[in-house]
């Protein structure tokens, strides 16, 4: 560059020899550094505050980075920008570059919402729309991935313009999150730790790419369908007062009042199999804790872990649909409800197809159990 040329930078503006960025905003991700027309001079002097990281872009390209400290800008400290400048022997002459300062502090308590309900698959109850909230950290671990992929071409960028980006990749992520941990979804509301830990592993094994890292991600709260709260509510306050059987004993009870309102109007028989399901799944669970508490005993006589408990669990088509597995003490007290016939269709493991239950001898002592209908009254 002649005399001619560094009189018209110093028309159009100053020289710069002093860069600095005062501190940000809390909401400020990325500032740029304001020079308008004016050149940066050889020699100038660069300060990066703690919490900040300086990007230096050359026509768009990525150059230097420099971390926080104090710096005289010469060609020894600017190796890439002096490639993408062609600065063979070094530089006398002003230049313009453009100036990026990045915030590298952690933003906290940002927090995150499923757009709407989202459908997620339950080993107990199947398809289930739920929605979920919570909040989550961050912060920018690689400028020079950050600059490129979100904000090369803004003068300034801030945590609302990525909010979206970042709220769907947290709501992709733990639909699958759900299904990685195991849980069924009336065990979700205890396990909200275990769930937010494997989401956040999961984001940020996807997330590099924007050079971006979550510190910290929490589940706060899960909504589930009405009727599966209720369920919960129940399960809970039941469980307090008597354990596994005052709750069996509430659900048959209920199924039994909702089957009698609903006769005739084939919501009856819906009622009637939702409850056997949650009632099974509880005998279930009873039976597994009966196990639990007898195996010390056992174990103590024999000097091994008892045989595992054999129950058949049989599979019911009623009105062309699949029901169950309900096992057999549940199926006894639905044959004693007529809600479990001779002619319904069943199938368990090892069946070759569907049969008649009066086919199959271990259910036929079910019906045999089944007291007759009571005699017509005297006159």
């Amino acid at each position: 560059m002649g005399l001619f040329d560094i009189a018209k930078e110093f028309i159009k503006g100053e020289l710069i020899d002093n860069i600095y960025c005062p501190t940000f905003g809390k909401d400020i991700v990325m500032k740029r550094f304001e020079r308008k027309d004016s050149a940066i001079k050889n020699g100038a002097q660069l300060t990066v505050n703690e919490g900040q990281v300086a990007v230096f872009l050359n026509e768009g390209e990525i150059g230097d980075i420099f971390q926080p400290g104090h710096y005289e800008l010469t060609t020894q400290n600017m190796p890439i920008t002096t490639t993408l400048k062609s600065w063979k022997y070094g530089f006398d002459s002003p230049f313009k570059c453009e100036i990026l300062f990045i915030n590298t502090t952690v933003f906290i308590a940002q927090k995150w919402g499923t757009p709407g309900k989202v459908w997620i698959r339950d080993k107990d109850f199947g398809q289930v729309q739920i929605g979920a909230f919570g909040t989550y950290s961050w912060q920018v671990t690689d400028p020079g991935n950050f600059v490129k992929k979100l904000c090369a071409n803004s003068a300034i960028y801030k945590t609302d313009d990525c909010v979206e980006e970042l709220r769907s990749v947290i709501s992709t992520n733990l639909i699958d999150s759900i299904g990685e941990s195991g849980r069924p979804f009336l065990d979700l509301a205890s396990n909200y730790k275990d769930l937010s830990q494997i989401c956040e592993k999961r984001i940020n094994e996807e997330f590099p790419e924007y050079g971006i890292t979550f510190t910290k991600l929490l589940v706060s709260n899960i909504n589930l369908p009405e009727s599966l709260d209720k369920v919960l509510e129940e399960r809970t306050h039941l469980q307090g007062l008597g354990g596994v059987d005052v709750y069996s004993q509430k659900m048959q009870a209920d199924a039994m009042k909702e089957a009698a309102a609903n006769q005739g109007g084939g919501g009856g028989m819906e009622g009637m199999m939702g409850m056997m399901m949650m009632q099974n799944m509880m005998n279930q669970q009873n039976m597994m804790n009966q196990q639990r508490y007898q195996q010390p005993q056992y174990q103590q006589q024999t000097g091994s872990m008892p045989p595992p408990l054999q129950t058949s669990v049989y599979y019911l088509a009623v009105n062309g649909q699949q029901q169950g597995p309900f096992d057999m003490n549940t199926l006894q007290q639905m044959a004693a409800q007529g809600q479990f016939t001779p002619q319904t269709q069943v199938w368990k493991q090892g069946m070759a197809g569907w049969a008649p239950a009066s086919t199959v001898q271990e259910l036929s002592q079910l019906f045999g159990a089944v007291p007759p209908p009571p005699p017509p009254p005297m006159n």
